[in-house]
């Protein structure tokens, strides 16, 4: 198959990691050939966490600019940040919630204006999405759930060729027996937000 690259950026402790582990094992369900890398940041004090995963036989797993056929978005500015991984038909799908960094709860930055970073999401990519994914996780049970959330949305539009199924099964085998239930649910609401 030909390889498909997903970017996932989020900050630090919104579960880009966990996405990440839930794509791979439901890629290995599938017998996708699949190959991941992350950068942390300085992912324990807010900063911005990147993972890239490229379904298909690669020889690299680097995903350079104007490479990645989809960008996967936990947070507004991150998604933004991020914009130039992607080319004219990549497809999008951001959380619009936004999580101002310290510097914008300080006074000394000013965060984007979201219909003017959604309405340039639009302009430079072919396909684009965007939901409230920490009120949909909320929904479901908990705001830490918006990883899960995403990763519906994403399953739902058929850009990646992982089923529903094989994603479900994923979480089972990834997420704490605990927040399965909860986890499930989110997924749901990602898939019903853009389908």
């Amino acid at each position: 198959m030909k390889p498909i690259r997903l970017i996932i950026v989020a900050v630090g402790g919104q579960g880009n990691l966990l996405a990440s582990k839930v794509l791979g094992d439901a890629a290995m369900r599938a017998d996708i050939p699949v190959t991941m890398s992350e950068i942390h940041g300085m992912a324990q004090r807010g900063g911005v966490v990147e993972s890239a995963l490229i379904f298909g036989n690669a020889k690299s797993s680097i995903i350079s600019d104007n490479e990645a056929d989809i960008l996967l978005g936990f947070e507004p500015s991150e998604t933004l940040r991020a914009l130039n991984k992607c080319h004219e038909k990549s497809w999008v799908i951001t959380n619009m919630a936004p999580l101002p960094p310290f510097t914008v709860n300080i006074g000394k930055g000013q965060y984007p204006d979201l219909e003017t970073a959604k309405s340039f999401i639009q302009q430079k990519t072919a396909r684009s999405f965007f939901l409230n994914a920490t009120h949909l996780a909320q929904e479901a049970g908990n705001i830490l759930a918006v990883n899960i959330v995403l990763l519906g949305a994403l399953t739902a539009t058929g850009i990646i060729p992982l089923t529903t199924v094989q994603m479900q099964e994923a979480i089972c085998a990834t997420v704490k027996k605990a927040f399965v239930d909860v986890n499930l649910k989110a997924f749901e609401l990602g898939a019903t937000a853009v389908g």
